[in-house]
């Protein structure tokens, strides 16, 4: 049968599987939700070197030991971040108990997942997802459909043994046909798909909001590692080179160029090659340039390569030691292929006059094809982290750290994630490190504070000329009985919802009996009377 035909089916099958769990799962108390949770991070963390590995031998990126790491942090991590958070139930109430939050999750989930770490965000979309109560169906990448089906199975298949219903966590790739495009389309596109968490490159992003459907969508990063002169050289340099050879430079929030302050060029030159990098002469540099877009395309073969591979591929030869290629360059740009994002451990190296001549040139790097994403901070100096703070157009900042690691979470207090925002700026709807909160909707029961009428029914002096205001004067001379405190387990939204069906004047026959610390509505909190309601519509025209 036709591989087109074939997912497409795979994923309408998925879809519907993961809809009837979810509509099983969603009603689930917190306790459940954390112990299926707890369950496939034990599973997933269990299985992080062998996943790992898989992925490395599929797709040929990186280093098995950085995706080991990675698939650690996507479980572990992650869940010692998650300790304590609620997403089931009510999850927050205001000091005074008159607003409530509730926490709904958003349905099921269309999960694109990328090449270049594809163990590691199945795991940390899957669990982030039932975490949310939610359904989800991952769509890999067509170069490592092994490895993220077998990633994906690891916890659904611990999921399902710790309760949770069969289907909520699901993967296409799985069947004859592999997964196509016509698949993937048909899972973003199906009626029951809720919401799109799209982790990829720009093409992938842009397909998943052109669906009609909310989506969170985030792309590439080309991200610049400015050191000022008040930077303790020695450490950015060794974080410099962390993050450009951590799993080959395969993460998006990758070191991609150094933008060194002029006063400390040589010395920071000098301390990446005492590290392991490699600085390039004029003639290697001319060499690594051609290779990176010839013909006009970018050579993907250059991906997740060791620098060894890629000297190789260029003409000219380095250590196994070697961490990072690095070629010193002067413009940003299309015309300078060295200035674009590699996915790899090539690093440009930039030299400016000053802070302020160093922030134009990350802004520049940034917008050739980063913007919104992530720049690296080294520096002292409390006014230019500032500066760099109220200017750069990037939602991630990380200050003397490793960009790779820090702006995912990892070497930070920034929430961990493999799905980081770029906010609008970035052709995102979030700015965010996207968490389990961002697959939930929050819904607010608020009670009265500011009446309008007594409970009498009779409207309180001033409601009718506008005098009044917010109406706290009324408040205060009426007090209200507060609401209790919800147990969180949903047996108290049948009360609320009797409570206002009997305010609106219509009592419901077989409403449930309010517990004693419920307030009992009025019976005489009718609705209002026609010429009340008539000043009212006067009252908000002025």
């Amino acid at each position: 049968m036709d591989a087109d035909l074939l997912s497409i089916q795979d994923a309408r099958d998925a879809v519907r599987a993961a809809h009837a769990a979810y509509k099983r799962f969603k009603t689930a108390d917190q306790e459940t939700v954390d112990r299926v949770v707890a369950a496939m991070v034990e599973a997933g963390a269990g299985e992080a070197r062998r996943l790992g590995q898989l992925a490395h031998d599929e797709t040929g990126f990186g280093k098995p030991e950085s995706k080991e790491q990675k698939n650690l942090f996507a479980t572990r991590t992650l869940a010692a971040r998650m300790e304590g958070m609620k997403t089931a139930g009510v999850i927050a109430t205001s000091d005074d108990g008159a607003v409530w939050t509730v926490a709904t999750p958003m349905g099921v989930v269309a999960a694109l997942v990328p090449s270049t770490n594809p163990t590691a965000t199945a795991l940390y979309k899957a669990i982030i997802a039932v975490k949310a109560r939610c359904g989800i169906v991952m769509s890999p990448h067509p170069r490592a459909v092994r490895c993220t089906v077998e990633a994906t199975r690891v916890v659904a298949q611990a999921a399902v043994a710790a309760g949770a219903p069969e289907g909520l966590v699901a993967c296409l790739g799985a069947g004859d046909g592999g997964v196509t495009l016509a698949g993937t389309d048909a899972l973003l596109e199906d009626p029951l798909t809720d919401v799109i968490l799209a982790t990829g490159g720009g093409a992938m992003v842009r397909a998943a909001y052109s669906k009609g459907k909310p989506a969170y969508g985030v792309g590439s990063g080309n991200v610049p590692a400015y050191v000022d002169r008040s930077a303790n050289v020695d450490k950015a340099a060794a974080d410099i080179l962390t993050g450009t050879s951590f799993d080959w430079g395969t993460l998006c929030s990758t070191e991609r160029s150094a933008v060194a302050d002029s006063p400390i060029r040589a010395r920071l030159l000098d301390a990446l090659r005492e590290r392991g990098g490699h600085v390039c002469s004029d003639e290697e540099t001319r060499k690594l340039r051609a290779i990176i877009k010839p013909g006009g395309r970018f050579n993907t073969d250059l991906v997740g390569q060791s620098p060894r591979r890629i000297a190789e591929m260029a003409g000219f030869s380095v250590p196994d030691s070697a961490r990072a290629l690095i070629a010193e360059v002067s413009e940003v740009g299309p015309s300078e292929p060295l200035s674009m994002e590699t996915l790899s451990p090539i690093l440009s190296f930039y030299v400016a006059d000053g802070w302020e001549a160093g922030c134009e040139r990350c802004i520049e790097v940034l917008e050739f094809g980063g913007i919104g994403h992530t720049l690296a901070l080294h520096a002292t100096a409390d006014r230019v982290i500032e500066q760099f703070a109220l200017k750069k157009p990037s939602m991630r900042i990380v200050v003397n750290t490793v960009a790779a690691l820090g702006s995912v979470g990892m070497t930070t207090a920034l929430f961990p994630s493999m799905t980081l925002g770029p906010g609008t700026v970035g052709g995102s709807i979030t700015s965010d490190n996207v968490t389990p909160m961002h697959l939930v909707n929050l819904k607010r029961v608020a009670f009265e504070t500011a009446p309008l009428n007594d409970d009498a029914g009779r409207a309180l002096e001033g409601t009718e000329d506008g005098e009044r205001g917010t109406g706290r004067a009324g408040a205060a001379a009426l007090p209200s009985p507060r609401p209790a405190v919800p147990s969180g387990d949903g047996s108290w939204m049948d009360e609320i919802e009797a409570r206002l069906v009997a305010r609106a004047g219509n009592p419901s026959v077989d409403a449930p009996t309010p517990s004693a610390s419920t307030p009992t509505p009025s019976s005489s909190a009718l609705p209002l009377p026609d010429d009340q309601i008539a000043s009212l519509i006067q009252r908000f025209k002025k």
